[in-house]
């Protein structure tokens, strides 16, 4: 065989498993970003709203955290480590450590003292605090908490194997307690909050908009659309989007994006879809942290759409 006829044997056998694919890359060098600004990176700040007994002898310590790091990004405390509380009196480990976004992405600016999880059949608010046993808070104190974090999109393929993985500390000083924060936005960036109806270009330029937003008796019912300009079928998912609102809670339960499923938009047409979340009735100045599938199959680029007239 030829050079040539070589050559287009391997482009129909490109040309077909292109065809074939669910999903169309685009061109190298062609990207949507979620990075705002171009500040210092500051890591995550942890501030202490709190400092009591949880019961007798047991040091209790509530913490609210803010993203500083310039772009999305989730974090958690080191699994089976525990924090270290530091006084004149020397060292405590303090072996109880809620600290996190619950595998939740937060926006740049934002802040947040706790999350939903699911415990059975309910759905539970987690909290973030910190407890030390056989200690009592004292002047000069420090709680630190070592921590990992994922900054900016999430790309399946590399945060499984964690090479994007950042390590830092938390630092708490028990001298210094907020009362007086407010949620969910700490440091408003510009750009990032988007009116609730914005289009987000997603995978192979297709667009999802946010339809609807309708209160229930559990929380929230959102509409999305997904419009396909391309001559192939397509999936584009979003997961089911969370909210946080003005108590710095996250609502919805933490599933990666590309589990739930969303239909398939064909050719050169549009698909919608409803997901629910479930939110208190009293929690208001909520916004959606969506995540939209983008740049290539199982990576996702963060938005936050405006629903706080909802």
């Amino acid at each position: 065989m030829n050079a040539k006829k070589v050559f287009l044997s391997i482009l129909l056998a490109s040309t077909f498993f292109i065809s074939a694919c669910v999903y169309i890359v685009l061109p190298e060098g062609v990207e949507v970003t979620s990075r705002y600004g171009e500040g210092e990176n500051l890591g995550w700040t942890g501030l202490v709203t709190n400092v009591g007994e949880a019961e007798a002898g047991v040091l209790h310590v509530d913490i609210t955290i803010r993203n500083d790091t310039g772009d999305w990004s989730t974090m958690r405390a080191v699994e089976g480590k525990p924090a270290v509380l530091e006084t004149d009196d020397g060292t405590t480990d303090c072996d109880t450590v809620m600290v996190g976004t619950g595998g939740h992405r937060l926006a740049p600016g934002f802040q947040m003292r706790g999350y939903v999880i699911k415990e059975g059949d309910q759905i539970v608010t987690q909290l973030l605090y910190v407890e030390c046993a056989g200690a009592t808070a004292a002047a000069g104190g420090t709680i630190t908490i070592d921590t990992i974090r994922f900054d900016g999109e999430y790309d399946k393929f590399v945060e499984v194997e964690e090479t994007n993985k950042v390590e830092a500390t938390l630092e708490l000083n028990l001298d210094e307690v907020a009362t007086d924060l407010t949620y969910p936005v700490a440091s408003p960036v510009e750009g990032l909050i988007l009116p609730a109806d914005s289009p987000v270009i997603g995978l192979s330029d297709n667009v999802i908009t946010l339809l609807d937003a309708q209160r229930s008796a559990e929380g929230f019912v959102f509409t999305w659309q997904n419009t396909n300009p391309t001559q192939f079928a397509l999936k584009t998912h979003i997961g089911f989007p969370p909210v946080i609102g003005e108590d710095g809670i996250i609502y919805g339960v933490y599933v990666t994006w590309d589990l739930p499923d969303v239909p398939l938009t064909s050719a050169g047409g549009s698909a919608t879809w409803t997901t629910e979340v479930a939110v208190p009735e009293d929690v208001g100045g909520l916004y959606i942290l969506l995540g939209v599938e983008s740049n290539k199959p199982k990576t996702y680029v963060f938005y936050v759409l405006d629903i706080t007239d909802k």
